[in-house]
């Protein structure tokens, strides 16, 4: 049964539709609407010699979408060539522009009020679009199916917990709590570079694409980072085994916090234990006095959520306008074709407008 899976698998990237389409326009929409890439090729003869029959056929060849590194303005977007390692080996500019809709400005929080990094507006040709714009422009190029799967999980996020890794040596680990993350809710990921001694490999597998739905933000150092978060109203909670140490399950998480997880083999360096506020750590049962820290990552954000959940109803906290903005910035990541898509529909909207007037 196995080598039957493999085989069918295997043999879909060959398959041939053959159909005399050459509209660039409709070739878009199939590829938006099945999720592959349509190329057409020119016409081409085939010789007796090989047992066919002279000819031109225009055909028409399904692949994988893979090739999403440059978007139409120009921009970095996240591809599926792009892995873990690529992605963090970024500029943190770069990265920053893989989030579609414009950024909130760090000063523009009222005190108390809870941070969300998106204002509602993104850049489209002259002119801005909303989210309800967005929403409107890409309606027609998703699936059903796919449209109720974003809206679920929008449902379920929260910007009030988000998780920082500092200095993790192997991107197998940040795969993994980059998976960790976006399977319970979570959607922002800070990463704090651990400098020159870097050992990255692919590991695109074990994050399963993760990375393509979060806001992951890139740090030089923990101070840096820190710095940010604290001014966005978070308490910063570092996972560290000493006296001081407060299990996971006797803090409050419904208040604002940044879980810390540290380097495979040292933890958590000494400047991040001191400028934190609050040392958590998971109770241990048996004879090793440690979790794989992907494994710890996990745990900590789970039980934030059933603690999150048990005290306020639901993980997920965005207001329905917060929710509206997350799920038009979603249908902007679903596609390379998506800013180009708004930016028609903007210049559409434009001609509508000059024309009433």
């Amino acid at each position: 049964m196995y080598n039957s899976k493999t085989l069918i698998r295997s043999s879909v990237s060959f398959v041939e539709f053959r159909a005399p389409i050459s509209n660039p326009t409709i070739l878009r929409h199939l590829s938006l609407l099945s999720g592959l890439r349509f190329k057409t090729y020119k016409a081409f003869s085939i010789s007796r010699s090989s047992g066919c029959v002279n000819g031109s056929v225009s055909s028409l060849q399904t692949s994988v979408c893979l090739d999403n590194s440059v978007g139409p303005s120009g921009t970095p977007e996240l591809s599926n060539k792009d892995n873990v390692e690529d992605l963090l080996s970024k500029n943190k500019d770069d990265v920053v522009r893989l989030m579609k809709l414009e950024r909130r400005p760090e000063n523009d929080r009222e005190h108390g009020s809870r941070w969300f990094p998106y204002l509602n507006r993104v850049k489209a040709g002259d002119g801005y679009l909303s989210s309800s714009d967005v929403l409107e422009a890409m309606d027609p190029y998703i699936m059903d199916v796919r449209k109720e799967k974003f809206r679920k999980a929008v449902n379920n996020r929260t910007y009030s917990v988000c998780l920082v890794v500092e200095g993790l040596s192997d991107f197998g680990n940040v795969s993994a709590t980059f998976r960790s993350a976006d399977a319970l809710g979570f959607q922002s990921v800070h990463v704090v570079s651990c400098g020159n001694s870097r050992r990255y490999r692919d590991n695109r597998h074990v994050s399963m694409g993760a990375e393509k739905w979060l806001d992951i933000e890139l740090w030089s150092s923990v101070k840096e980072c820190y710095g940010i978060l604290k001014s966005r109203g978070y308490r910063i909670a570092t996972t560290h085994l000493g006296m001081d140490t407060v299990s996971i399950y006797d803090i409050d998480w419904s208040c604002p916090t940044a879980i810390v997880v540290g380097n495979e083999l040292k933890g958590i360096s000494a400047e991040a234990l001191e400028l934190s506020d609050v040392h958590c750590g998971i109770p241990m049962r048996g004879m090793v006095d440690s979790f794989n820290v992907s494994v710890a990552a996990g745990l900590v954000m789970h039980q934030a959520v059933c603690d999150r959940t048990l005290r306020m109803g639901c993980h997920g906290d965005l207001t329905e306008e917060e929710r509206q903005i997350l799920l038009a910035e979603f249908y902007l990541r679903h596609s390379n074709s998506a800013l180009t898509i708004a930016n028609e529909y903007a210049a559409r909207k434009l001609t509508r407008t000059v024309s009433k007037l």
